[in-house]
């Protein structure tokens, strides 16, 4: 079955860094765009960054453009974003995302948060 599994995150001062990954299982990661997704508290779930299943087309929300940064590894399944330059209203848990033959597949969601 479809498994996405993220570790990283955390606590981290503005202007820090944090990277989170993804590790993908049950279906051929390479073959399939992925996502990642955060949810602030009393806020929707909104769009942060995609990933083509090469890795050679990459998109942004406007608000992280220029300092998150998607890849992914297809011979280690595993999806990975790094976040720079860390602000607080990027506090929120984070989730990787994967269409896989017509169902949603989420990872169990990562807490980033950024205070001072």
């Amino acid at each position: 079955q479809v498994q996405l599994v993220q570790s990283g995150g955390g606590a981290v001062q503005p202007g820090g860094s944090l990277r989170l990954s993804c590790a993908a299982s049950g279906f051929t990661f390479s073959n399939y765009f992925m996502k990642w997704y955060r949810q602030a508290p009393e806020k929707e779930r909104e769009l942060v960054a995609d990933i083509t299943s090469s890795g050679h087309m990459t998109d942004y929300a406007d608000s992280v453009k220029g300092r998150f940064i998607i890849s992914r590894d297809n011979d280690k399944n595993t999806l990975y974003l790094q976040m720079n330059a860390l602000k607080p209203e990027d506090t929120a848990v984070y989730y990787c995302h994967v269409w896989h033959r017509g169902v949603e597949y989420w990872g169990q969601g990562t807490q980033v948060t950024v205070s001072s």
